[in-house]
């Protein structure tokens, strides 16, 4: 059988070969092609379904609070050095769109010209001897829709200060 447009192959008809004469082809007609449009739009067109519930915030202890409090300090005032020191010496920084960032040095020249207003929120915490994780929303002020997430994975020092590991964050 020689497939044309216009025609539906046998194996794809409705009618089987036993009901339709020998050498008979379907044939859609604008009705099925606007049908079949119709479906693909539907099935394809819907988009996934909208997660508009916002997420609690939650109280950190202190310790883990004074990360995200230095780190939005240092994010406001443009300063990358400062950023850069909240972070392990082989701290990574994992940012939408960018290479991923690794040590104090490479992640304060990344840094380097950040700057503008900045809140973080922690929607989740855990710690467990020395290694825990903070994951929340930020936003460029306190009590407005965040615009983005973030996951920090922290380490603790031997002195006790935490510090970050992986910075990882995207945009809503």
């Amino acid at each position: 059988m020689n497939w044309r447009p216009g025609q539906l192959p046998l194996a794809l008809s409705r009618t089987s070969a036993s009901q339709r004469p020998p050498g008979e082809e379907t044939t859609w007609n604008k009705s099925s092609y606007f049908a079949a449009i119709v479906c693909l739009m539907l099935f394809f067109g819907q988009s996934a379904p909208r997660h508009d519930t916002i997420q609690p915030s939650i109280a950190l202890p202190s310790e883990l609070d004074r990360v995200l409090t230095d780190y939005e300090n240092a994010w406001r005032s443009g300063d990358s050095l400062k950023l850069a020191s909240l972070f392990s010496e082989d701290g990574l920084v994992l940012s939408p769109g960018h290479p991923m960032v690794r040590g104090r040095r490479e992640i304060e020249q990344f840094y380097s010209g950040a700057k503008g207003p900045l809140s973080l929120r922690a929607v989740l915490f855990a710690a467990t001897g020395d290694i825990g994780y903070v994951g929340g929303g930020f936003s460029g002020q306190a009590g407005t829709p965040d615009r983005g997430k973030f996951t920090l994975t922290l380490r603790r020092e031997a002195s006790g200060r935490w510090l970050i590991v992986s910075d990882m964050d995207n945009g809503n």
